[in-house]
């Protein structure tokens, strides 16, 4: 009955877009039914997800597909139930959101087909983690690579989405070619498809260590881990604000399910594998957040930190795979309970704070930060829920960007518990890295709220700037108070997760209840104590504005205001100085190109500082060899033109050259 509920929920997701299709002269009608469709998806596939994670057995429904080697086989467990509950809610959150920033009455054919897109990749993200066999993953998996080329290119005439648009697409089917050597290799080993009959496989020699690859490759390319994360900055800085918040809240998700969903296919692997996901996890958290230091395009910089928090994820699972190799529950339960919750809570605040970038963009007409500024008087309650997010995504109690991480470093002090000369009790260095991670996270967004909210305009876009209209307001603080809720009561997430652990792992859900209910118990109550100090702050500052009330009005300037009683934005802080120091540290990656223009002279009219990051991967290293290759065959082809001896002799070789890496491979 549950996996029925889902993947009717696929199919209402997946035919959405169809209202407005049909009603192009009615654009608002068509729009309004098409949210409305997207929002009862969620409510029936959240319906379905939920008794799976409250206890009730995995469901499974098989239905006739007359296709080799196929089956129409859907499986909703708890591993697919936990990350079903955001790929269809926040979808659902960003096509109300829709109605107001990309109405279809004014972009005309775009919306339209951005909404028949929107559904579609909905449905497509729903169906991968329902899926019980590899050809119906693949459908699904392709069909949502397509439909993310088409929304990222939803304004076709900008050259930025254009580019963006084919360097995802290019990116999205290198992994599908890596995922479907994999299912290939597998399916043909065990003589099906059907993943009930991957259960067990060997986790010993060299071959599985060319499938774990496969896997990483496939779904690591999709989850934007370094240094496969080259196409995701360009793809949702170019994308609509809320199909941005819909990429990185979820789409980036599927890669993650896919690698847990893949190494739930081996019996206990090596610690090996565990230790490479960590340092993979580590060195994506801390690159992702110096990259997004040096940003000045908000949707970029938001981009790059959806490159830290997959990292977050990542250590989580890297951590959760060692429990496993060394046969330690309490590893298991608070390496995946922190992962797979972070899963969740990035997608509650990333698509929070997408949506706030959208509204900022819908009321100046711009992204750059150092443009911007003073946009808390004007949008108050942008300003406040782009806090809320900033708060979350930085790590800090109450919110429940802290409940994971929190579980993530428990699980990691848990390590010290293994043998002193075991190489695995390394993994006690993830609770200082998240410690610093989350350290660069707080500056980063301390730079961002300053800078964009705080202070005067830097420009006539920012003052002239206005609140935006509550279709776009409600989702936010919809996603801004579950944020809250769960940073507040973690221990209604407790159990779900230990069920996913168990079945995700085959250990003892017994055997888990420990270290999950002290994990949830000890956040809870570091969130409590800074509810605390926050409302002893608060009514402290009451008191003083009640007391200063009386107090004659006086014109007084601020103590470190250099002299100056009215300060203009000119003598605010930018973006790139206020990073400058920060990102000095990080130069080698960066990479950056800095114009400074000094004051000069007594009575200096003028000066400049700004920096320009460049993408080490995708600048430096894959676009000259892109270029490097086309010239090169542009030329053999120029060569071999019209001479058919030397066509023939190119063939010749290519024959050679198979006919040996077949001898010498097998």
């Amino acid at each position: 009955m549950n996996a029925t509920l889902a993947l009717l929920a696929v199919a209402i997701a997946s035919a959405s877009g169809l209202p407005g299709l049909v009603l192009r002269r009615r654009p608002a009608l068509g729009q309004a039914l098409s949210s409305g469709a997207l929002c009862l998806a969620a409510i029936v596939g959240i319906a379905a997800a939920v008794p799976v994670l409250a206890g009730a057995p995995a469901s499974v429904l098989h239905l006739p597909w007359n296709q080799p080697y196929a089956s129409l086989t859907v499986r909703l467990d708890a591993l697919s139930a936990l990350f079903l509950l955001p790929i269809l809610a926040v979808p659902a959150l960003g096509s109300v959101y829709g109605i107001a920033y990309w109405p279809q009455e004014t972009p005309g054919n775009r919306a339209v087909s951005l909404q028949l897109w929107y559904g579609l990749v909905t449905g497509s993200m729903a169906l991968v983690l329902l899926a019980d066999n590899a050809l119906l993953f693949l459908f699904a998996w392709e069909v949502m690579a397509l439909c993310g080329f088409f929304l990222v290119r939803a304004e076709p005439d900008r050259k930025d989405a254009q580019t963006a648009s084919w360097v995802y697409l290019a990116a999205a089917h290198v992994g599908t070619f890596a995922i479907f050597a994999f299912f290939a290799a597998v399916g043909s080993d065990r003589g099906s498809f059907d993943f009930a009959a991957w259960a067990g496989l060997r986790s010993a020699g060299a071959g599985a260590g060319w499938l774990a690859l496969l896997a990483l490759l496939g779904f690591g390319l999709k989850a934007g881990l370094v240094p496969l994360h080259f196409w995701l900055p360009g793809a949702h800085a170019a994308a609509p604000s809320h199909v941005s918040a819909m990429m990185s809240g979820v789409l980036l998700k599927t890669g993650v399910y896919g690698l847990l969903r893949t190494a739930g296919f081996f019996e206990a692997p090596p610690a090996s594998w565990g230790v490479v996901l960590m340092v993979l996890g580590a060195v994506s958290g801390v690159l992702g957040v110096a990259l997004a230091l040096a940003q000045h395009d908000l949707k970029r910089l938001l981009a790059y930190h959806s490159v830290e928090n997959i990292g977050i994820i990542t250590m989580g699972v890297g951590l959760a795979m060692l429990g496993r190799a060394r046969g330690e529950p309490g590893l298991v339960l608070l390496g995946f309970a922190g992962g797979a919750l972070h899963v969740v809570n990035h997608a509650l605040f990333k698509s929070l704070l997408f949506l706030g970038a959208g509204s900022v963009q819908h009321a100046t007409g711009t992204r750059d930060v150092e443009r911007l500024g003073g946009l808390a008087r004007a949008m108050p309650w942008t300003s406040g829920l782009f806090l809320v997010g900033a708060a979350a995504i930085s790590g800090l109690p109450p919110l429940n960007g802290f409940v994971s991480e929190w579980f993530v470093a428990f699980g990691a002090v848990r390590a010290l518990e293994l043998p002193p000369l075991d190489r695995a009790s390394f993994a006690v260095i993830l609770a200082p890295l998240l410690a610093f991670v989350g350290a660069l996270a707080t500056a980063c967004f301390v730079k961002v709220q300053g800078t964009v909210f705080l202070g005067n305009p830097r420009s006539a876009e920012a003052a002239r700037a206005y609140e935006s209209p509550r279709a776009m307001l409600v989702p936010m603080a919809v996603l801004a108070a579950a944020c809250v809720v769960i940073g507040l009561v973690p221990s209604l997430l407790v159990a779900p997760l230990a069920r996913g652990a168990s079945a995700w792992s085959g250990m003892p859900l017994a055997s888990m209840a420990g270290p999950a209910e002290a994990a949830a118990g000890s956040a809870a109550w570091v969130s409590g104590v800074a509810v605390l100090l926050g409302t002893v702050v608060a009514a402290l500052w009451l008191l003083r504005r009640r007391l200063g009330a009386g107090v004659g009005a006086e014109v007084a300037a601020d103590t470190w205001g250099c002299g100056y009683a009215y300060p203009t934005a000119r003598m605010a802080y930018t973006g790139s100085s206020f990073a400058q120091i920060l990102n000095q540290g990080f130069r080698w990656v960066l990479l950056p190109r800095i114009r400074f223009a000094p004051p000069r002279g007594l009575f200096p009219t003028g000066a400049r500082f700004s920096t320009e990051p460049r993408e080490a991967v995708l600048d430096l290293a894959l676009l000259p060899a892109v270029r490097d290759y086309i010239s090169a065959t542009s030329r053999v082809r120029r060569l071999i033109a019209g001479r058919l001896h030397l066509q023939a002799l190119l063939v010749l070789a290519t024959l050679v050259a198979l006919l040996a890496w077949r001898l010498l491979w097998w």
